[in-house]
């Protein structure tokens, strides 16, 4: 094989196979408590309240309560630690990141005509970040499953002719796995028999002898036995949210108000394999497997929701949040290698593959709230939260991936409640602030992806015109991380403990 000289190349994928999961799906879906330090202290049960930037993300309608206008910006630091059970192997890690959380502005424009029953309007622009996908874990075992498997896996579900796989002479390697890619009646699933093959993971039945190009039957070169196994999980990025919101009072009992939300993604996936074995008759001792995945989105949605003061101390809020209706683009780099590869297979890295831009239509999602004021000493607040995850759509629906991946979405996905509670107490400048949350699964098996269960606490001091508050808050979720989609799905069993310290400065305009 001759080496191919130049050292990146792009190709235009017509797969959407490789992207468009449910894990994908589910992680852009859900919701974290971010925000204000006042918000996070109480664990985001905030619905029926307002009066705090970061209030305005869960009702729109929140605005409103702000007697004046008011500007705010948060900063948190994020631990995150993480303890991975595979197999015999048990590893922990733990990682510490600060960033900007919130920032937004509340402008108030009080109605001065004392005849009109709408007594003030309000215009806001916020920022908030949704979700934070740093994270970073390692898992170790010995498994009795193997990496061939997943290559196996996609020539039984394709029935890939050995021709496709074949180097037409003078073809390098980088080519014809990005001209499988661009295909569109091969692509992502073709591309990784393609990488089984040339990594020498597995041959098509009786190879020496094969002059049909029409075989679609494959062995493994790896023999049966015990394998050890290392897996390393990397990502970054975050999910962010633009908000624009408009809301009014209505005769000091009723608040109404609407956001206009933009969102983006951005997210890396870094995922590194290495298996090895001493079986008797294995050809393969030894594998590399390394994947980079790229991710950009921009998207849409908007909130309604009113709050209604039904006497002085009691309120009541209701909010409806739309479907996002995001579109997505990814990039892919593959890396493999074993002791049995071609000489050139290595370079296969240097080849980034760019998939088609795809829609992403996440669950809407309804909050009813309640709170109670007990004038200046305090307050309690509950938010109840419904999403169905099922809902969850990759379109166009009429492509047949797309379908396919819906179906599953569907019967593995459910409706999902979260719970939040939270209460503060006054004395002279200073807020004692707690709170407490449950999200439930989205997964029917939650077994397989477990509910979070979190707390927070919180300090605040007034200033007059300035506020400073701080808080803490703390998020427990078990989930079992299959290694990959298909053939080798064994899962790493990872606890996820979050925690945040959150510092926020807020005053009046």
């Amino acid at each position: 094989m001759k080496k191919f000289s130049l050292l990146f190349i792009s190709v235009l994928s017509m797969s959407n196979i490789i992207a468009q999961d449910i894990s994908d799906a589910v992680r852009y879906s859900l919701d974290e408590v971010q925000g204000t330090a006042r918000f996070r202290a109480m664990s985001g049960a905030f619905g029926a309240l307002g009066g705090d930037m970061s209030a305005v993300s869960i009702n729109p309608a929140g605005s409103a309560v702000f007697n004046s206008s008011h500007a705010s910006i948060s900063l948190s630091s994020l631990n995150i630690n993480n303890d991975v059970n595979f197999f015999n192997g048990f590893n922990s890690s733990s990682e510490s990141k600060i960033d900007l959380n919130q920032t937004g502005a509340t402008f108030v424009f009080n109605n001065n005509n004392e005849n009109s029953n709408w007594k003030k309007f309000v215009l806001s622009v916020a920022y908030d970040k949704t979700a934070n996908y740093e994270d970073n874990w390692f898992a170790s075992g010995v498994n009795t499953n193997s990496i061939d498997d997943y290559f196996l896996a996609f020539t039984q579900n394709e029935d890939i002719p050995f021709g496709v796989l074949k180097l037409p002479d003078g073809e390098f390697i980088e080519e014809a796995y990005a001209a499988i890619g661009s295909n569109p009646n091969y692509g992502y699933g073709f591309q990784q028999a393609f990488l089984g093959y040339w990594s020498g993971i597995i041959d098509p039945v009786n190879l020496d002898n094969n002059t049909n190009d029409n075989n679609i039957d494959y062995v493994s070169n790896i023999a049966p036995g015990l394998y050890s196994q290392n897996y390393l999980y990397a990502s970054t990025g975050y999910n962010g949210k633009f908000a624009f919101n408009i809301a009014t009072l209505y005769k000091d009992k009723l608040y109404f108000g609407l956001n206009l939300n933009s969102h983006f993604i951005n997210y890396e996936k870094f995922t590194a394999f290495n298996e090895t074995n001493s079986n008797e008759g294995s050809v393969v001792n030894n594998v590399i497997f390394d994947n980079s995945l790229y991710t950009q989105g921009s998207g849409f949605s908007f909130q309604l929701g009113t709050i209604a003061k039904l006497t002085d101390e009691l309120r009541l809020g209701l909010a409806y949040d739309s479907p996002t209706w995001y579109t997505i683009n990814e990039e892919l780099v593959q890396n493999i290698d074993s002791n049995n590869a071609d000489f050139d297979i290595g370079y296969i890295s240097t080849i980034r593959t760019i998939f088609p831009d795809y829609k992403l239509q996440t669950p809407g999602k309804v909050t009813g709230s309640l709170a109670y004021v007990f004038g200046e000493r305090g307050l309690i607040s509950f938010d109840y939260s419904r999403k169905d995850f099922g809902n969850i759509k990759f379109k166009p629906t009429s492509d047949i991936i797309f379908s396919s991946q819906n179906n599953i979405i569907s019967d593995n996905l459910k409706v999902a409640s979260t719970y939040r509670v939270g209460g503060e107490y006054r004395y002279k400048e200073f807020s004692f602030r707690g709170g407490y949350r449950l999200e439930e699964s989205p997964y029917e098996d939650e077994d397989f992806y477990g509910d979070l269960n979190g707390f927070s606490l919180g300090l605040g001091y007034n200033f007059g015109n300035v506020k400073l508050d701080l808080a803490y808050d703390q998020s427990d979720r078990t989930v079992n991380n299959q290694l990959y989609s298909v053939g080798l799905v064994d899962a790493a069993t990872v606890d996820t403990r979050n925690s945040n310290i959150t510092l926020t400065l807020g005053f009046s305009l």
